[in-house]
C-alpha cells in the first residue's frame, strides 16, 4: 500500500511502466506490468542487477517451453515477477533509465554544491 503521507517525484517513465522516488520514506516506487513494488534503495539496485544478468539469447535460443518465462522475486517484496522476453527488455528499459536519471541528478547535484552561489565568473 501506498503510504497517504508520501512525497513521490517521478524518476523515469516509459511506456510500459515508471519509476518513482519516495523522499519522505527513501525508497523507490516500480509501476510494471499493472503493479506498484516498493524496493528500498539497495534492493532496487540489486533488483536492477538481476533483471541485467537474464540471458535474453539463451531464453530464445532454448527450444523447450520453460525457457519462455524468467520467474524473480526481488528481495524483501511481496511480488513475484514473471517475465517473458519482452517483458525482460520493456523492464530493462525502464531500469536503465532509471538509474541513468538517479546517476544524473547526483551529479547535477555535486557539481551545483561545488559551485559557490555568487561566485561565478561572467
Amino acid at each position: 500500500m501506498v503510504c497517504p503521507l508520501a512525497n513521490f517525484e517521478e524518476v523515469y517513465r516509459t511506456d510500459h511502466g515508471a519509476v518513482y522516488q519516495c523522499s519522505r520514506q527513501n525508497c523507490y516506487w516500480l509501476e510494471f506490468a499493472g503493479d506498484t513494488t516498493a524496493f528500498k534503495v539497495n534492493d532496487f539496485f540489486a533488483f536492477k542487477k538481476k533483471i541485467d544478468a537474464i540471458d535474453i539469447s539463451a531464453m530464445i535460443i532454448d527450444p523447450s517451453r520453460t525457457a519462455d518465462f524468467t520467474i524473480l522475486m526481488p528481495f524483501r517484496t511481496p511480488r513475484c515477477f514473471v517475465l517473458d522476453i519482452n517483458d525482460v527488455l520493456n523492464l530493462r528499459e525502464l531500469m536503465n533509465g532509471a538509474k541513468f536519471m538517479i546517476e544524473l541528478n547526483s551529479v547535477v547535484n555535486a557539481c551545483l554544491k561545488a559551485i559557490p552561489v555568487g561566485c561565478a565568473k561572467p
